[in-house]
């Protein structure tokens, strides 16, 4: 692996095979079914049964249910569909609340989807930051997120905000 930290700009514009114009669009396509999307992996969500279920995994809940099969045992009918209906009343609106929950992390997510601006082709365009490439040819400006690891060709004035690595909250000049 090479350490691009340790060779000039055009050195590592050679080998990723990319040019001071960027990629084109071809083979930033190829780029990005060969290395795949620039994400961190997900959690797999739960199916709706298994978060139906998942109600139930609660020791207060499972405590409950055996008070309700055990007063049924002891022929405590209408007790034990009290603590039944009650158990599954709790699993409902558990479910439903973490449904709803689920549904709203999901639309937050894609309505901030960022954004990054590359060379492609020559010209500037903005593409959503999950498929940046490998060779891609960054344009940054004040404020911006940095949407992957990337070596800096130019820079002018650059300051970082390191202050969820350090703690400090004054942006450090790089």
């Amino acid at each position: 692996m090479v350490d691009y930290y340790n060779i000039s700009g055009s050195e590592a514009i050679k080998l990723l095979k990319s040019s001071e114009k960027g990629l084109t669009k071809n083979e930033a396509e190829k780029r990005l079914e060969e290395f795949g999307y620039n994400e961190l992996q997900k959690e797999k969500r739960l199916t709706t049964l298994t978060l139906f279920i998942s109600q139930f995994k609660n020791a207060l809940i499972l405590l409950l249910i055996f008070a309700g099969f055990l007063s049924l045992f002891l022929g405590e009918r209408i007790e034990s569909i009290a603590i039944f209906g009650i158990v599954f009343l709790n699993a409902i609106l558990g479910f439903i609340q973490e449904y709803k929950a689920e549904k709203a992390i999901e639309a937050l997510e894609k309505i901030s989807a960022p954004t990054a601006k590359v060379l492609r082709d020559g010209e500037e365009q903005k593409i959503p930051a999950r498929e940046v490439v490998p060779g891609d040819i960054l344009l940054l400006e004040a404020g911006d997120i940095v949407p992957a690891d990337s070596r800096l060709l130019e820079i002018s004035s650059l300051q970082i905000d390191e202050a969820s690595l350090t703690g400090e909250s004054v942006p450090s000049k790089k």
